[in-house]
């Protein structure tokens, strides 16, 4: 499936919108606005827009630790990401699951989970009650190259093809699994060679270009939405910070920052756009102006927001 022009410029501006939401959030953090820890996707704009812009705002997705990116390419309310970041009771999460839980129901969203590969099974479940409902809606689960090689993932991955469910399994290969290059812990050259072993068709895409992504997981989408069951993409991108916000990156290999960030995924759809005349100087300015205010007002709505209450704390709990 081609993208419209239009469609092409609503991803560029969700890109621009995760990389300045991203940097502003891991400057907040420095700042001690708010508690835990951050992982930020600087580097990964184009694996996450372009893989949520194939799926209709009733399909899913199951955000990882790293999942800002993910979340506003699905849709999440700036506004409610920034008050999850603050702790406060205006956040998606109540202010309980702060950045590494985000979850909007409204918008497909289901919870973070912060355990490697453990957002796959809970998406597997979203993904059978699809089935079984006989809705045509789709479960794209988000992992990286390091959860790869985690058992829960192919146990998901293997029940996931016996019983043909509607899910795409996205793996984001951004060269590092927390303090480790992808050469330490991973023997195959693509993550897409172990579809495989699991009777599903296996993508290896590139992650930084939106257009390429868009295309191969609408086919995903649309296999899944015929009933023919899930599929591996592995979309080759790099995460240009550390594991968290604050990491000195003391084991990254020498020049390959600065090789990853000739590709930048934001410029070089740019330089497509300005190329076709969809987009020029005075539009890409408008771009980031709109999208700066969008985050100044997110800031803004996050301090003005209260706490949640000592005494709530009990409420929402399960049991």
């Amino acid at each position: 499936m081609e993208p419209t022009k239009d469609l092409m410029l609503k991803m560029y501006e969700r890109m621009v919108l995760i990389r300045r939401f991203e940097k502003r959030s891991a400057e907040l953090f420095q700042a001690g606005k708010f508690p835990g820890w951050i992982h930020v996707c600087i580097g990964q704009e184009a694996s996450v827009t372009g893989s949520c812009f194939a799926l209709r705002e009733d399909d899913c997705i199951c955000p990882t630790h790293r999942g800002h990116g993910q979340a506003l390419a699905k849709g999440m309310d700036p506004k409610k990401m920034m008050a999850e970041l603050y702790g406060k009771k205006t956040g998606s999460n109540g202010g309980r699951g702060g950045s590494m839980h985000l979850a909007d129901k409204s918008k497909g969203i289901l919870c973070g989970i912060a355990i490697l590969g453990g957002g796959l099974p809970f998406g597997a479940g979203v993904a059978m009650a699809a089935k079984l409902k006989g809705t045509d809606q789709v479960v794209l689960g988000f992992f990286g190259e390091g959860a790869s090689n985690e058992g829960i993932v192919h146990e998901t991955m293997n029940l996931a093809a016996l019983w043909n469910l509607p899910m795409i399994f996205f793996c984001e290969s951004n060269q590092y699994a927390e303090l480790s290059h992808r050469d330490f812990h991973l023997k195959v050259d693509t993550v897409a060679k172990r579809a495989e072993g699991y009777g599903m068709p296996g993508f290896k895409v590139d992650g930084n270009d939106v257009l390429e992504v868009y295309k191969v997981t609408s086919e995903a989408v649309a296999r899944a939405r015929r009933g023919e069951g899930p599929t591996l993409i592995d979309s080759i991108t790099c995460r240009w910070e550390g594991h968290y916000v604050g990491d000195p990156q003391a084991y990254r290999k020498e020049g390959d920052l600065e090789e990853w960030m000739k590709k930048c995924p934001i410029a070089r759809l740019e330089k497509k756009l300005f190329k076709e005349k969809l987009l020029d100087e005075a539009g890409k300015e408008a771009v980031e102006k709109r999208v700066d205010q969008i985050i100044a007002e997110a800031i803004e709505f996050a301090e003005a927001s209260p706490y949640p209450a000592p005494e709530e704390a009990l409420e929402l709990v399960y049991c």
